[in-house]
């Protein structure tokens, strides 16, 4: 079991600082101007023929911007190349077009199948990716587990609840559920496990106790899946750069798979052109080729990324993105105390104090425990003022702290001039 003494989970600033080391590669001009290609060919479409209501559904998802998560996007990419596929098989294609013989529609056969190939290799390259990445945050995660019993029974559960999960998924497609239907099951699913793991990082109580003593889970994993996907947290450093590359290639496969859904159910009044194929050619070639190379980069990036840095790291990362900020380890069963003086009333200073004058102490805020917080306090006495941050209930765990403390005068209105009568 690896030890986590001294570790906090990755801040967003450690994110931003490692992920300095790894610009993302901008993409090719061609996905902009081929997307915008594709897309007004399937409007063109609808032009002399109104969208069914399942092309509305299809449409509307166009319309919308994708979502805002990396790991989504992924998923909603696997699921769109997967329904292309789909309608690239000549089973699914119309049926003119299956029973014909003419030149130009078996070239078009053989474009068509070219495609399809093309999809299917980066779809298993989107697969193997998930699979491996979920694979190293699993064994990660492990390392800092029991290596007992305990760290035997965590992993045959995970092994049963993916038999579970699977078997959930195999009973919908038998049942008849479509493409669309097990991705959404199984996104669903991916949002119950990660709401699990933050509830048990929310833990507190008897049950904390259970999770951190007899489960043997440190306090800084439970702090790390608490924390990690806020919408605010690490993770949004991935997402502010990383996302607008991918959530484009998102937007490319939607409008693909778009146009070639219209063309089906209008083949036979709107034969492909060969410039309508020649596009669609362009925009699958650009398409996969980015998105491979997208997977290729953001491996590497995952690969090296740490779950957990020093707490002295993380300090001198805050420090530096403000200096005036103050960092103390606190060790248990010990308390920090920081003194300052204030010298005139009606001054802004920040959070929990007493203020001392002579030998009478008065709190001026009540004693109690605190995550993180920060706030105000408007002075009301001169006197000598004392922050404290007591450790003393911790018997085994030191605290990191860092602080700022700001002492604002009052602002004093001007006085207006009077006017003395003549």
């Amino acid at each position: 079991m690896a030890s986590t003494e001294g570790l906090v989970p990755i801040t967003r600033n450690f994110l931003a600082s490692y992920y300095d080391k790894y610009p993302a590669p901008p993409l090719s001009d061609d996905v902009s101007r081929l997307s915008s290609q594709i897309r007004s060919l399937a409007n063109d479409l609808l032009l002399d023929s109104p969208p069914s209501q399942e092309e509305s559904l299809l449409i509307e998802e166009a319309d919308r911007q994708p979502p805002h998560k990396i790991d989504e996007n992924m998923w909603k990419n696997r699921e769109h190349m997967e329904e292309t596929i789909f309608l690239l098989e000549r089973s699914h294609w119309p049926a003119t077009l299956q029973q014909s013989s003419a030149p130009e529609d078996v070239e078009l056969a053989n474009v068509l199948g070219k495609l399809s190939e093309k999809f299917e290799k980066t779809l298993n390259t989107l697969k193997s990716f998930q699979a491996v990445n979920s694979d190293r945050i699993f064994n990660t995660v492990m390392t800092y587990m029991p290596q007992d019993f305990r760290g035997a029974l965590i992993r045959q559960q995970r092994e049963r609840s993916e038999r579970n999960k699977q078997a959930e998924v195999d009973a919908l497609v038998n049942s008849g559920g479509s493409i669309r239907d097990r991705y959404s099951l199984m996104w669903k699913q991916q949002m119950d496990r990660r709401r699990q793991l933050a509830q048990l990082g929310s833990a507190t109580g008897v049950y904390k106790t259970l999770v951190k003593y007899l489960v043997g889970v440190p306090q800084v994993l439970l702090d790390f899946v608490r924390q990690i996907n806020d919408d605010d947290g690490p993770m949004e450093e991935q997402r502010h750069r990383y996302g607008p590359p991918l959530y484009s290639l998102t937007a490319m496969v939607i409008f693909i798979r778009l146009f070639l859904f219209l063309s089906w159910g209008r083949f036979d009044a709107n034969k492909l052109k060969r410039h309508q194929v020649a596009i669609l050619e362009q925009a699958v070639d650009v398409y996969t080729s980015e998105f491979e190379s997208f997977i290729k980069f953001i491996s590497g990036v995952f690969a090296n990324s740490p779950f957990f840095i020093s707490a002295e790291a993380a300090g001198a990362l805050e420090t530096r993105k403000n200096d005036e900020y103050k960092e103390i380890t606190i060790p248990a069963g010990k308390n920090f105390e920081v003194s300052f003086s204030v010298d005139s009333v009606n001054s802004y200073i920040a959070w929990d104090f007493s203020v001392v004058q002579g030998k009478i102490s008065t709190l001026i805020l009540p004693y109690r425990r605190h995550e993180s917080d920060q706030g105000n306090f408007c002075t009301v006495l001169v006197g000598n003022y004392k922050l404290l941050w007591d450790n003393t209930y911790s018997t085994f765990f030191k605290k990191v702290l860092r602080y700022r403390v700001d002492c604002i005068p009052p602002v004093v209105e001007p006085m207006q001039p009077t006017n003395e009568a003549e």
